[in-house]
């Protein structure tokens, strides 16, 4: 059986629906799109499908459980806790399947915060599941390079694909596997994010590299539309920008110059050259972002 929260789950669902290992579908929440498309394609199939909008709904779980009596569960980015009364199904039966390193990436968005933090490699990690978020027994981490040019949804897609293939493995596993070896997670190196807010997304020019700026800005890509930022006076997102490795005498966040960039300072002596960034009258390249504040004119003067 599968638990999932929507697209993240699906190239898993159509391997291991293909190998013929899945029995029932649930979903946490979703788009009535997804929901509907994963309704039609589990009827074609033959396998039993529920969706939980909330958390009321995961009291129905545990009967539905019961009624199919699968060997395991497999949980894709559920977004609600389990509670020991669908836990108690079988020891060692629910398996989580975590887009992060665990334990030092617990939380909601990991991909966010691995990126954000300029990391060079993240992980899936594959644990059983108990009563907390991301605190189950590990059966391993399956490392991933994160590559210069990821975006959060280059990442995405990315580890979306890799985990088709970790469970499948898995569900191999499973077939000849007496006990599964796994270990406690160590609370020394354990951290957890909670969701990303305004304070996680902001752009802050006078304490940021030019890295950790486009480290936030990729980060951002697509799910915040880009990292928050101030630019003259103004309230933007900027959404693509690259390091430009080039000294100035400027306070950071001034925009130094304009060529079909716009070239802001940085507190480290370099800036960013920022390409595409999102206003109030909609997403923008660079130069029509200057025009429409007739920037070059007053650069000049």
């Amino acid at each position: 059986m599968i638990l999932c929260g929507g697209k993240f789950a699906f190239p898993s669902l159509q391997l291991l629906a293909y190998e013929k290992f899945i029995c029932g579908i649930g979903i946490g929440k979703g788009s009535n799109m997804i929901i509907d498309a994963l309704e039609r394609e589990s009827e074609d199939s033959n396998i039993s499908f529920r969706s939980f909008p909330n958390k009321k709904n995961i009291s129905e779980m545990r009967p539905w459980i019961d009624t199919i009596q699968p060997d395991y569960i497999f949980c894709i980015s559920f977004p609600f806790l389990l509670p020991e009364t669908i836990l108690s199904y079988g020891h060692e039966k629910f398996i989580n399947f975590h887009p992060g390193p665990l334990p030092r990436y617990r939380g909601v968005m990991p991909i966010f915060e691995v990126l954000k933090n300029q990391e060079t490699e993240t992980a899936i990690c594959a644990h059983f599941m108990n009563s907390k978020f991301d605190e189950g027994n590990i059966i391993f981490n399956d490392p991933i390079t994160i590559q210069k040019e990821d975006t959060y949804g280059k990442l995405t897609v990315r580890l979306s694909d890799r985990l088709a293939q970790v469970t499948l493995n898995m569900a191999n596993m499973l077939q000849f596997a007496n006990r599964i070896p796994n270990q406690p997670q160590d609370k020394n190196l354990a951290y957890y994010y909670e969701k990303p807010e305004l304070s996680d997304t902001y752009i802050n020019w006078k304490r940021m590299t030019a890295g950790e700026i486009i480290a936030l800005i990729n980060a951002c890509n697509p799910w915040n539309t880009g990292a928050d930022a101030t630019l003259l006076g103004e309230q933007v997102k900027i959404i693509i920008a690259s390091i430009l490795d080039e000294p100035h005498n400027n306070q950071p966040g001034t925009i130094v110059s304009i060529t079909d960039t716009i070239n802001i300072a940085c507190e480290d002596n370099k800036q960013i050259a920022i390409t595409i960034l999102s206003t109030d009258e909609g997403i923008m390249t660079a130069n029509q972002f200057s025009s429409s504040k007739n920037l070059a004119l007053k650069i000049n003067y």
